[in-house]
């Protein structure tokens, strides 16, 4: 099967609560975080609705507002009540760190409980899933065994933090991690990190001589040129990282100087500014030009469009400003804690995970990997003919997903 031709309209849909069902209650939420942050919620009621016979499912993305998710019809049309926190750095990769958002969800959630819902049951979407899959694992762990320290070094607040348990965790399209996915879709070509344009040509994905072809035509990059780009993808995640720490270090020396009295103009100007990382080139997954590696219903392209060649060298993708703390906690492949490989044999809640076989952001090796690593005993399994946005590739509705929700919400008990 071949998918059609992909739109984009991003995680988000174009629903306004006008079209809601009928007597949808809405009621935002603000909530304080245990650091003093302030984090937005939005919570979305069926109408008569009863707490203690009602299910809320909780929707949270690390940088993605889902307060206008796809799904929350439809989940309110079944009778579901949904609840989507919103990250304090959502749309500004800059400054996400997650375990900050972690303290976030946590501060919804303790709200939410309060309400006395049946249960409540986190739905793990794109980058919700390694999101959720992460807390989960903080969550159930005693406070003195939760991760104690950002991967920069600074305290992450879990271990002093009141962190609600899920009662369970469905996956729909989700992606190994933010820094897992940003690790196979980096260029490994760039040879200097402030030239966006400096390639190293033998392993440049985009030189017909490594097997590159323009769409409509699949690319065909050799079993060998596959292994080296994606070692130098690893090896330039680790220069980064280097970068990252060292910035992080020249920062806590400013700091420690200052404290100790000795402190120059330079150490305060140093102690207060964050270094900032620029990453060029992120969207060169081979995979989104070469669709006989990780067979799929996918089109040609990556999640950011028809044409990787120019999207690389353009102004989006995964990851391509931070600072240091953000860049080792979210976007490294090598450094965040976030990612469902390490935080997934933890994540033992019952679980559906849903993949989407058109998708070009989460490819089906992706997925295995994630059905394998999550450690619940009561895992279902499932897939759906749509794109990474829910847009099926043989008619339906973008909201199909929800007819595997449904059941398995109402089965859990």
């Amino acid at each position: 099967m071949t998918a059609t031709t992909r739109k984009n309209p991003g995680l988000n849909v174009d629903w306004h609560p006008g079209s809601l069902p009928a007597g949808t209650g809405i009621v935002p939420r603000t909530s304080v975080v245990a650091d003093g942050n302030a984090a937005k919620g939005t919570l979305y009621t069926p109408a008569d609705l009863k707490p203690r016979d009602t299910t809320v499912v909780v929707l949270m993305h690390p940088r993605v507002d889902f307060s206008r998710h796809y799904l929350i019809p439809a989940l309110i049309e079944a009778g579901h009540a949904v609840f989507v926190q919103q990250a304090r750095d959502a749309g500004n990769d800059l400054r996400l760190v997650h375990e900050q958002t972690l303290l976030d969800l946590a501060a919804g959630l303790e709200w939410l409980n309060g309400a006395g819902f049946r249960r409540t049951v986190g739905l793990g979407n794109s980058g919700g899933g390694g999101l959720l899959t992460y807390y989960v694992q903080q969550s159930l762990r005693a406070p003195q065994d939760r991760i104690a320290r950002t991967p920069a070094g600074r305290p992450s607040g879990l271990g002093d933090t009141v962190l609600p348990e899920l009662d369970a965790l469905a996956y729909i399209a989700p992606h190994p991690g933010q820094g897992t996915l940003l690790g196979r879709c980096i260029d490994p070509s760039v040879t200097d990190e402030d030239d966006a344009f400096s390639v190293d040509s033998s392993l440049d994905p985009f030189g017909e001589q490594n097997g590159y072809r323009p769409a409509p035509e699949s690319s065909a990059y050799t079993p060998e040129f596959v292994e080296r780009y994606r070692a130098a993808q690893r090896e330039r995640i680790a220069r980064i990282d280097e970068k990252a720490r060292a910035y992080v270090a020249e920062a806590l020396s400013a700091r420690k100087a200052i404290k100790s009295g000795g402190g120059a103009a330079e150490d305060r100007r140093r102690a207060g500014t964050a270094r900032l990382i620029t990453v060029w080139r992120t969207d060169a997954d081979l995979r989104a030009m070469d669709q006989n590696l990780d067979k799929s219903d996918r089109g040609y392209g990556s999640v950011y469009g028809a044409k990787p060649e120019t999207t690389n060298y353009g102004i989006v993708g995964f990851g391509r400003l931070t600072t240091p703390d953000a860049w080792l906690s979210t976007w490294s492949a090598l450094s965040s804690n976030a990612t469902i490989e390490k935080a997934g044999p933890e994540m033992v809640l019952p679980s559906l995970l849903v993949t989407y076989t058109a998708d070009n952001c989460v490819f089906p090796s992706d997925f295995e990997g994630i059905v394998q690593a999550i450690g619940s005993s009561d895992k279902q399994v499932a897939g759906i003919a749509a794109d990474h946005y829910g847009n099926p590739v043989q008619g339906g509705t973008r909201d199909g997903a929800v007819t595997l929700l449904d059941p398995w919400l109402r089965e859990l008990g």
